[in-house]
């Protein structure tokens, strides 16, 4: 059975985490140890804040609830800093309560168009705008949602990433959906210039809760695994029309930078965290196993590049040329292989927390719980 890993550590690793989203919160604690793995920075994160108040999901985003809930910060170029910063701006909220997870997105955007009128169409070949939930952190059974500036909408859940040979289940539906579009501007109309689109999403825990493997809706202090992409066209304008240019190739957009064109890589989205207490009012707190997590994903690309180039597997670590990082929490590296499985685990200990965790070859990752 596989086991989700409850979030409820209290240390913050200072050295891991860019930054709160939460206005006025301290920073990390003072004190924690500077847990450092090379690669991958660790994910943004961000504290959604349940919510008594009633929201009106219209895509106006003025309910109380929103004017509580901080913004993240700006998206960025899938690839990250190896890319030029977007050209229009892209931000998010989000809140809860006992019923719903709710997301507010905020594009700008001069000129707003949209094509596709029918569900489950491939939205993203229209500019839109998408949501990914991985509830339990392990890489499998996870959630996806596109919209169009029309309001279209395409959700679809994917047992595992599509490089492990994952295929899309497009018949799943989301019983219970609230969604809407707005926009400021004039839609499908080149002559004039809008501001942008906005986007209102309200999710059912009961939903979500599925393939969750945890409670949901969340406890206090849970995390699950989140991010939000924006796919944007370049246009051509004749008249009041707008065209894809042939062979035009579109911009990814996200919040919390994947490095890769790949939004189907989920040990790289956000964290979100969730949280009962006053907007303000509760850090964002870094997943103390980011470090195993980064080094066994490590693993698991030199796996698929060494079997790709001796068509095998490899049965130690020395043939990947992987070792710990030095200084590290991290120790008892292990690898397992038989045919065309393998398995690697290792441990990490910082003071008094210890646990093992372990990736396989489809990069199902997840705790070992003996």
């Amino acid at each position: 059975m596989r086991l989700a890993l409850t979030m409820a550590v209290t240390l913050a690793i200072a050295t891991l985490f860019p930054g709160s989203e939460d206005p006025g919160l301290p920073g990390p604690l003072s004190g924690a140890r500077g847990l450092q793995t090379p690669g991958v920075p660790h994910p943004r994160g961000y504290v959604a804040h349940h919510t008594n108040a009633r929201l009106t999901i219209d895509g106006r985003l003025d309910d109380i609830a929103w004017r509580n809930a901080a913004w993240t910060d700006a998206f960025v170029d899938i690839e990250g800093d190896a890319k030029p910063k977007p050209r229009f701006e892209t931000r998010v909220k989000m809140a809860w309560d006992d019923t719903y997870f709710y997301v507010a997105a905020d594009l700008t955007e001069p000129h707003v168009w949209g094509t596709l009128t029918a569900h489950d169409s491939v939205i993203f070949r229209d500019p839109d705008f998408e949501v990914f939930i991985d509830p339990n952190g392990d890489n499998h059974e996870y959630y996806e949602f596109e919209i169009n500036a029309l309001g279209t909408f395409w959700d679809l859940l994917l047992p595992k990433p599509y490089k492990d040979d994952g295929k899309p289940v497009n018949a799943w539906e989301i019983p219970g959906l609230q969604s809407a579009v707005s926009v400021d501007g004039t839609l499908n109309d080149a002559r004039d210039t809008d501001r942008g689109w906005t986007v209102e999403l309200a999710f059912p825990w009961s939903v979500l809760g599925e393939l969750a493997r945890r409670p949901s809706p969340p406890r206090e202090g849970d995390q699950w695994r989140v991010n939000f992409s924006r796919v944007e066209w370049p246009i051509e304008i004749a008249g009041r029309d707008y065209r894809k240019p042939a062979g035009a190739k579109e911009n990814n957009w996200v919040w919390s930078p994947q490095h890769v064109v790949d939004m189907h890589r989920p040990q790289t989205w956000g964290y979100v965290q969730f949280s009962r207490g006053e907007p303000g009012t509760r850090p964002f707190v870094p997943d103390l196993s980011w470090p195993a997590r980064q080094w066994l994903m490590q693993v698991y690309d030199a796996q698929r590049a060494y079997k790709q180039a001796h068509r095998r597997f490899a049965d130690t670590l020395a043939e990947l040329n992987l070792t710990l990082p030095n200084p590290s929490a991290l120790r008892n590296p292990t690898l397992k292989t038989a045919g065309s499985l393998f398995e690697a685990s290792v441990e990490l200990k910082d003071g008094d927390f210890v646990m093992q965790y372990m990736v396989r070859q489809d990069s199902l990752l997840t705790p070992v719980v003996r």
